[in-house]
């Protein structure tokens, strides 16, 4: 197995690894506006990194919407260590983390291409799918309870 460490990322010192991964995903990739991927949330949420034989390869940004609903976005992989189940490893440590927190819900407006990869993990839609920075989207939550 690789070495696979997930941690909270160290601000401002690994907001740069942070953003690089999410330019490359979702920039370079996906064709999303810098505009809307750097919105301004950045400097006041959680971020984790997730590091794969020390080298930074997947992140995620979690914001408290009330002291019990964390909001999840920006979970973001890079194309090179897809398939080791990083994504699932990160939305595991995020509950973890949401549960210390004494959080009790976790949403997110998941791109409806990885829809089933969420619901695997216990969440369910809500709504009409909608679409955010040209890409398709669904609401979706999962109860910590």
């Amino acid at each position: 197995m690789d070495d696979l460490i997930i941690q909270v990322a160290i601000l401002p010192d690994e907001l740069p690894q942070v953003f690089h991964i999410r330019y490359l995903v979702f920039q370079v990739e996906q064709g999303v506006d810098p505009a809307l991927e750097f919105d301004g949330e950045d400097e006041t949420s959680t971020h984790l990194l997730a590091f794969l034989d020390k080298k930074p390869v997947g992140t995620t940004r979690i914001r408290f919407l009330t002291p019990q609903v964390i909001k999840v976005e920006r979970v973001a992989v890079l194309p090179e260590a897809r398939g080791k189940s990083i994504g699932k490893r990160l939305m595991e440590y995020t509950f973890s983390f949401a549960i210390e927190k004494q959080a009790t819900e976790v949403c997110m407006n998941a791109q409806q291409s990885v829809q089933v990869f969420y619901e695997r993990l216990g969440f369910q839609t809500e709504g009409t799918p909608f679409e955010e920075a040209g890409i398709p989207h669904i609401k979706m939550k999962k109860s910590l309870r």
